[in-house]
């Protein structure tokens, strides 16, 4: 007589020992997923700060005066009057009234009516310009002692754009210096030593007597 297999007969040790293993296996995959989310997402590159995204658009427009000169002028070749030459041709983009001599509000730094002097690059802008193209040559492969932007004839242009700004509008560029704080080395009344006692020797003054 064959045996039939109870249908509500509990399964083998097996099956549990399998299934037990697999669910554990499964729920370590999980929690390890869920504890570092990082892992399944890609980190998104971090936005360029403002000074680095000015210095690359200054850069490409310094690259493209290069290209439209004539004739076209490489990076190697570049020297300070070319930087000279690009700073005058950035004045036409300027937004600072820069007053003549003949002008009668020359050296007024609130004129009252309008006037027909040009406008410019402002000193300020000019100079920061400057510092960013000069990082960004070193940066793209030119070296510091052949570095247009740093030139003295440069520096020397740029003094003479503060002067003439500054007498034509009015301003001062000047750096206001910082007040130098109080110093406590020196000895306050408070710090006054008392006075010696005196001598052994010496006799005390007696009060006068009260009549």
């Amino acid at each position: 007589m064959d045996l039939i297999p109870n249908p509500d007969s509990p399964p083998s040790e097996g099956f549990f020992a399998s299934f037990s293993s697999s669910s554990s296996t499964s729920s370590a995959a999980a929690a390890a997923t869920s504890s570092n989310p990082s892992q399944s997402q890609p980190q998104q590159p971090q936005s360029p700060s403002r000074y680095e995204s000015q210095k690359r658009r200054d850069w490409n427009t310094f690259g493209q005066y290069l290209r439209n000169h004539r004739p076209p002028l490489a990076l190697s070749r570049c020297n300070a009057a070319h930087v000279l030459e690009f700073l005058r041709y950035m004045d036409q983009f300027g937004k600072t009234k820069v007053h003549t001599q003949m002008c009668p509000f020359f050296g007024h730094p609130n004129p009252p009516a309008p006037c027909p002097c040009p406008l410019k690059q402002a000193w300020g802008s000019l100079d920061a310009l400057i510092g960013r193209l000069r990082a960004a040559y070193e940066e793209n492969g030119g070296r510091p002692e052949t570095n247009p932007f740093g030139a003295r004839a440069v520096r020397l242009y740029l003094r003479e754009v503060r002067e003439t700004q500054a007498k034509a509008r009015g301003i001062s560029y000047e750096k206001k210096k910082r007040k130098k704080p109080p110093q406590h080395g020196g000895a306050g009344p408070s710090d006054r030593s008392p006075p010696p006692p005196p001598t052994a020797g010496a006799s005390a003054t007696s009060p006068p007597f009260i009549t």
